[in-house]
């Protein structure tokens, strides 16, 4: 029987680059964490709805180039193993202090602590094999889950100042994901949903003489995907219909809180536009003369039942709670109490109420998306697709839950007549859109616009980025034939350290305060490296050579920087 519509997850799994600097309380540890709490869960949770049966379990999970790199790094997986094992042992001491003091509940938590860490670290060595993008190519490679790609290392693409450099962030991103899941992309995860149309450009930095200071006709950002030969990306919901954005990190960051309050006076939501459905994919731009890239948009309805801070799923009481943390070890052994419960006033966890708390939350979802899916097909006769995004840490990092209450809807929408599990790739090519949109400007942040990644306090970022993109591309237009290994060499870790210099990361940690001063020092330490090594390369220019100093400087960049093996400073090229 078919359905009336379908509906996938589109999880967007992100980390910046942090092997080689820092591990706790910001650096290696993010990434231990991540793949612990996450990464394996969410891989348990896919291989045992595929195992079921359904060729399709409804995800479509994007990893970002950046990210593949890190869980491929044989020094990530040494790093990983440590860190399991310290975490079991720290679980351990828990349990024989609390059994210590009388308190044999919590004793019983910490050992359901030891044991989570131990199959993990089982897990890990033994059937994946240390491989978790092989773990999720192997998914894909059966029909089972769709992996799309994301700009190189996560750089914000509206306000980068060149093109090429958007170029170079969409095709480093493509070649990584083909190396590490043996295929071409069809969908990409545009940093932060945010894009910009094509339109006479001047750098918002150009009264002080960085980036394009006169008006410069720029690409869209879909056209620059076109090329990249990708044939879908993802946007917020209020791109496409208007009205207020929904924001999905205000209830997580305070300092949000208060830089949102700033640029609330001089926000104006667009009229909502009921011409457009989120529950369609749309072409986007000018077609004629390019490949056509669709889109689809988050659909409001299911989102805020996840992301929301007051009612979503995650802000349960009995579930664990994500802040208060018990030392040493930094296990949890709380739960949420109340969305207003200080630390002070949280309960203790209750594990064994949990999974019915998951079965009704569960229920809850599979019965909106066929409600949402009824009325559309009702109102339209079309099948249409609920498109779900999420960042894939929020399930089982943030919301320690959220792996089992994800298979529990791929569990039961595998039983519904209504909906059925899909991904972005499988309905592209049945729905074959034919309808063109123009987008507006804008991002999946607060206010639904750029302010969160430029604001007074990144400002000074965007200097760097912008001198440095600069630089790139004029040593990329002096590449010949005849340039030396070592001028190539030198140009190829510069292309590195622009890269990692462009991450949006740090801007989002320098505007939310979770990591200010590790996110400001990695700025410096990108750029400062990008300055030397294009001195470096003007010295060989100039005089054929150059001293020790310099190649023992590069050897540590490449060592400390080492990613992108197959980088090619030809990719900052028009």
């Amino acid at each position: 029987m078919l359905p009336k519509g379908y509906f996938t997850f589109v999880l967007h799994s992100h980390l910046p680059y942090v092997i080689s600097h820092g591990q706790w309380p910001h650096g290696m540890d993010w990434l231990n964490e991540a793949a612990a709490e996450t990464y394996l869960p969410l891989i348990e949770v896919f291989q045992q709805v595929a195992a079921a049966g359904r060729d399709n379990i409804g995800v479509t999970i994007g990893v970002t180039p950046v990210l593949a790199e890190q869980l491929a790094d044989e020094r990530f997986k040494a790093s990983f193993v440590t860190y399991l094992g310290q975490k079991i042992v720290s679980a351990e001491e828990n349990r024989v202090e609390f059994e210590r003091v009388g308190d044999s509940y919590k004793a019983s938590l910490a050992a359901n602590w030891r044991d989570f860490y131990s199959r993990t670290r089982d897990s890990f060595a033994g059937p994946l094999e240390g491989d978790i993008p092989g773990a999720l190519r192997k998914l894909q490679d059966e029909g089972k889950i769709e992996i799309i790609t994301c700009a190189a290392t996560h750089g914000y693409l509206p306000l980068l100042g060149r093109d090429e450099c958007i170029k170079a962030q969409l095709m480093q991103g493509k070649a990584t994901y083909r190396r590490h899941f043996g295929r071409d992309p069809v969908g990409t995860w545009l940093p932060e949903c945010a894009y910009r149309p094509s339109y006479d450009w001047i750098s918002p930095l150009a009264e002080e003489g960085y980036g394009p200071v006169k008006p410069i006709r720029r690409k869209g950002i879909e056209q620059l995907v076109s090329e990249a030969g990708i044939r879908y990306f993802i946007i917020d919901s209020h791109l496409l219909k208007g009205g207020k954005a929904i924001g999905v990190y205000m209830d997580r960051f305070e300092a949000l809180q208060r830089l949102w309050k700033q640029f609330e006076q001089s926000y104006e939501p667009r009229p909502e536009d009921t011409e457009y459905t989120p529950y369609m994919p749309y072409l986007v731009g000018d077609i004629s003369h390019q490949d056509p890239v669709a889109f689809y948009t988050r659909d409001p309805k299911s989102g805020l039942q996840v992301w929301s801070g007051e009612w979503g799923y995650p802000g349960d009481g009995m579930f664990l709670d994500f802040h208060k943390k018990h030392y040493p070890g930094g296990h949890r052994y709380w739960r949420v109490t109340s969305a207003k419960a200080d630390l002070a006033d949280k309960q203790v966890y209750e594990p064994q109420r949990v999974p019915g708390i998951m079965d009704s939350q569960s229920s809850h979802f599979v019965s909106l998306l066929e409600e949402i899916i009824g009325q559309y097909h009702s109102a339209t006769g079309r099948n249409g697709m609920i498109t779900a995004p999420y960042d894939t840490e929020l399930f089982g990092h943030w919301w320690f839950e959220g792996p089992g209450w994800l298979g529990r809807v791929l569990e039961k929408l595998r039983a519904s007549s209504v909906v059925h599990p899909s991904s972005c790739g499988a309905f592209l090519d049945q729905a074959r859109p034919k309808t063109v949109v123009g987008l507006p400007e804008g991002s999946w942040g607060e206010g639904g616009f750029h302010y969160i990644w430029l604001n007074d306090w990144t400002k000074w970022t965007w200097r760097h980025v912008y001198e440095a993109e600069d630089k790139m591309c004029a040593v990329a237009g002096k590449l010949t034939e005849g340039t030396t290994e070592q001028i190539y060499r030198v140009a190829c870790q510069l292309g590195r350290e622009l890269l990692l210099l462009e991450s949006s990361d740090w801007q989002f940690l320098i505007s939310t305060w979770s990591a200010r001063d590790y996110a400001e020092a990695r700025v410096v330490r990108h750029w400062e490296n990008f300055m030397r090594l294009h001195q470096m390369i003007g010295r060989l220019e100039q005089q054929g050579s150059t001293d020790d100093a310099d190649w023992h400087f590069l050897e540590q960049c490449e060592e400390s920087d080492r990613i992108f093996s197959d980088l090619k400073p030809s990719l900052w090229l028009p």
